[in-house]
């Protein structure tokens, strides 16, 4: 009996076909899939007991996991944003992450679009640098995903935003506890005046430090400054430009315009990418002018083509950038002149709109739940809301419960959205 060996070549070839399907597996699936079949990819390379990555995306940050429980909802934004910052992307690193059962070893990879993959207690170092190959790959997807997301999906990121520091008010609770330390320095027995001034005065700087250092990081994480977002637009553009007969041609923002919040960042690039790709397979268009600028309230963004001017604001390639804009609360004119070219103007407002000065009555809110829903949009929370409105913060709970049931949400963030999406003018009810 002759026994068949082998090849070399065989299995090189059969181990690459297993690499290929298992990278089709992570690109084809949907986002909530994504993060399993990714580790399941890169395990055999990398062993790790938890995965974890960011991506950019219309709220400025989306984090995916799976693996130990206690490394996936123990590790927070805040330190993932921090690993972000200090990552050059297209590099990778090995380096310990905080969490919330201590520091943990992790393998950390940024890719060249800038999205973060943490690999918690990784095996041998040798495969790191073919785990960021295929976390750029993989990386591309996740923000093609953000991107394709539906309009509504920016509406409700425009929505959020009106709520997004609360992250840095929840910071401030934490530190009560320093002011709390303050005074138990200064009422102690054990310590004469000058200790207790001393300690006093220390643990007050301490706890500024912390705090300053603590809002700037949620600030950086929910804002972008406007060159930034810029260049990550020149970055997203180039692969589609590269193999077309397309010049496009970038005028730079104000280096000291405002910064952006997230979603007018991701929604404004998604809007120019998707002009471009109306224009880049049309034979009549060499060139495409992109020009992005900040009067402090709105973003400006302009795009020219020197094609024959037929394009309309009404066109089907443009209906999915309308949307967008839209979704947005921000206004497009189209400018086209035959022979010479079309232009495109949008204007897109840095703050969200406010809360509606009245509810409908087909939610039959009573004026109190109305006022408590007016500050509840504006971000504030119940114990704001309730030294507003001279009431107690038990009373705050009640109306919000009420309100969350009459409006048939579950959360702050869901009726904001809910208010916004049947605000006059978008589209709701």
């Amino acid at each position: 009996m002759t026994s068949v060996q082998s090849h070399p070549v065989d299995d090189v070839v059969e181990r690459d076909l297993i690499l290929i399907r298992g990278l089709a597996d992570v690109l084809t699936a949907p986002p909530a899939l994504m993060p399993r079949r990714l580790s399941m990819l890169l395990h055999p390379m990398v062993t790790h007991s938890a995965l974890v990555f960011l991506v950019a995306d219309a709220t400025g940050g989306q984090r995916y996991g799976t693996g130990a429980a206690a490394f996936v909802d123990g590790v927070s934004f805040l330190a993932l944003d921090e690993v972000r910052r200090l990552l050059h992307p297209g590099h990778t690193r090995r380096a310990v992450i905080a969490t919330a059962t201590g520091q943990i070893e992790a393998l950390h990879a940024v890719s060249g679009n800038g999205a973060l993959l943490v690999l918690a207690e990784p095996g041998d170092s040798r495969a790191d640098a073919a785990v960021l190959a295929l976390w750029n790959i993989v990386a591309l997807r996740a923000q093609e995903l953000a991107d394709a997301a539906p309009p509504d999906y920016l509406q409700l990121a425009r929505a959020t935003s009106s709520v997004r520091m609360e992250a840095l008010t929840e910071l401030a609770d934490q530190y009560s506890t320093t002011l709390e330390s303050v005074l138990a320095a200064l009422r102690s027995t054990t310590l004469d005046d000058r200790s207790a001034r001393r300690t006093a005065t220390q643990i007050a700087a301490e706890g500024m430090v912390h705090l300053r250092t603590a809002s700037d990081r949620v600030r950086t994480f929910t804002e972008e400054p406007v060159t930034s977002a810029f260049e990550r637009l020149r970055d997203d553009l180039r692969p589609l430009v590269r193999y077309r007969d397309i010049d496009v041609q970038f005028v730079e923002p104000p280096v000291d315009g405002r910064a952006l919040p997230s979603e007018i960042a991701h929604g404004a690039r998604a809007v120019v990418r998707g002009s471009i790709l109306a224009l880049v397979d049309r034979h009549d268009v060499s060139r495409v002018r992109v020009q992005w600028d900040c009067d402090g309230t709105n973003l400006l963004i302009n795009v020219r083509d020197d094609g024959p001017g037929d394009l309309s604001e009404e066109s089907v390639q443009l209906r999915l950038v309308r949307q967008r804009v839209l979704a947005l609360n921000g206004r497009l004119a189209f400018e086209a002149t035959p022979g010479w070219g079309t232009e495109m103007s949008v204007v897109m407002p840095l703050d969200p709109p406010p809360a509606l000065s009245a509810a409908p009555p087909a939610w039959d809110l009573g004026p109190r739940e109305g006022e408590v829903l007016e500050l509840l949009i504006a971000g504030q929370r119940n114990r704001e809301i309730a030294a507003h409105l001279g009431i107690s913060e038990n009373t705050v709970k009640f109306h919000v419960a009420k309100i969350f049931r009459k409006l048939g949400v579950a959360s702050r963030a869901e009726a904001t959205a809910f208010v916004l999406a049947h605000r006059p003018g978008t589209g709701g009810r």
